[in-house]
Protein backbone atom coordinates (compact mmCIF):
# COMPACT_ATOMS: atom_id res chain seq x y z
CA UNK A 1 0.00 0.00 0.00
CA UNK A 2 1.04 3.80 -0.88
CA UNK A 3 2.07 5.70 2.48
CA UNK A 4 -0.53 8.87 2.21
CA UNK A 5 -0.39 12.07 3.96
CA UNK A 6 -2.43 15.66 3.95
CA UNK A 7 0.23 16.51 0.81
CA UNK A 8 -0.91 13.40 -1.13
CA UNK A 9 -4.50 13.19 -0.12
CA UNK A 10 -4.84 17.09 -1.61
CA UNK A 11 -2.75 15.89 -4.97
CA UNK A 12 -4.82 13.50 -5.47
CA UNK A 13 -8.06 15.60 -5.06
CA UNK A 14 -7.06 18.06 -7.28
CA UNK A 15 -5.84 15.17 -9.88
CA UNK A 16 -9.70 13.86 -9.64
CA UNK A 17 -10.95 17.69 -10.13
CA UNK A 18 -9.03 17.96 -13.69
CA UNK A 19 -10.37 14.31 -14.66
CA UNK A 20 -13.50 15.21 -13.65
CA UNK A 21 -13.47 18.64 -15.48
CA UNK A 22 -12.17 16.66 -18.40
CA UNK A 23 -14.77 14.25 -18.23
CA UNK A 24 -12.08 11.10 -17.71
CA UNK A 25 -13.66 9.82 -14.95
CA UNK A 26 -17.50 10.20 -13.83
CA UNK A 27 -19.70 11.68 -10.84
CA UNK A 28 -19.89 8.81 -9.57
CA UNK A 29 -16.11 7.73 -9.83
CA UNK A 30 -15.10 10.92 -8.27
CA UNK A 31 -17.83 10.74 -5.56
CA UNK A 32 -16.37 7.28 -4.57
CA UNK A 33 -13.08 8.51 -4.66
CA UNK A 34 -13.88 11.60 -2.62
CA UNK A 35 -15.50 9.26 -0.13
CA UNK A 36 -12.37 7.15 0.45
CA UNK A 37 -10.16 10.37 0.37
CA UNK A 38 -12.80 11.55 3.25
CA UNK A 39 -11.89 8.16 5.16
CA UNK A 40 -7.82 8.11 4.78
CA UNK A 41 -8.08 11.90 6.26
CA UNK A 42 -10.38 10.45 9.22
CA UNK A 43 -6.94 8.27 9.87
CA UNK A 44 -4.70 11.11 9.53
CA UNK A 45 -6.64 13.24 11.76
CA UNK A 46 -6.83 10.17 14.13
CA UNK A 47 -2.91 9.48 14.51
CA UNK A 48 -2.47 12.97 15.07
CA UNK A 49 -4.99 13.28 17.76
CA UNK A 50 -3.49 10.34 19.36
CA UNK A 51 -0.02 11.29 19.60
CA UNK A 52 -1.51 14.82 20.81
CA UNK A 53 -3.53 12.87 23.45
CA UNK A 54 -0.41 11.26 24.09
CA UNK A 55 1.95 13.98 24.79
CA UNK A 56 -0.78 15.28 27.19
CA UNK A 57 -0.76 12.04 29.29
CA UNK A 58 2.87 11.95 29.55
CA UNK A 59 2.71 16.18 30.41
CA UNK A 60 0.62 15.14 32.85
CA UNK A 61 2.76 12.51 34.51
CA UNK A 62 5.52 14.73 34.36
CA UNK A 63 3.56 17.07 36.99
CA UNK A 64 2.04 14.97 38.86
CA UNK A 65 4.51 12.14 39.77
CA UNK A 66 2.13 10.28 42.00
CA UNK A 67 -0.58 10.17 38.63
CA UNK A 68 -1.45 6.74 37.82
CA UNK A 69 -3.10 7.84 33.98
CA UNK A 70 -2.49 4.83 31.89
CA UNK A 71 -3.93 4.63 28.71
CA UNK A 72 -5.02 1.77 27.12
CA UNK A 73 -3.63 0.51 23.48
CA UNK A 74 -6.47 0.07 21.60
CA UNK A 75 -4.39 -0.94 18.74
CA UNK A 76 -2.76 -4.02 20.30
CA UNK A 77 -3.87 -6.92 18.64
CA UNK A 78 -2.03 -9.41 21.39
CA UNK A 79 -5.62 -8.45 23.36
CA UNK A 80 -8.01 -9.82 20.63
CA UNK A 81 -10.08 -12.74 22.50
CA UNK A 82 -10.44 -15.15 19.67
CA UNK A 83 -14.56 -14.70 19.84
CA UNK A 84 -13.52 -11.16 18.16
CA UNK A 85 -10.66 -12.65 16.00
CA UNK A 86 -13.84 -15.14 14.57
CA UNK A 87 -15.89 -12.13 13.84
CA UNK A 88 -12.79 -10.16 11.89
Amino acid sequence: MKNFNSKTIFDHVCNQMEKLDKKEITIDDAKAQASLLKQANNVLRYELERVLTQIKVEQHIKLNESSSVELRDIEDTSTITNNQKDRK
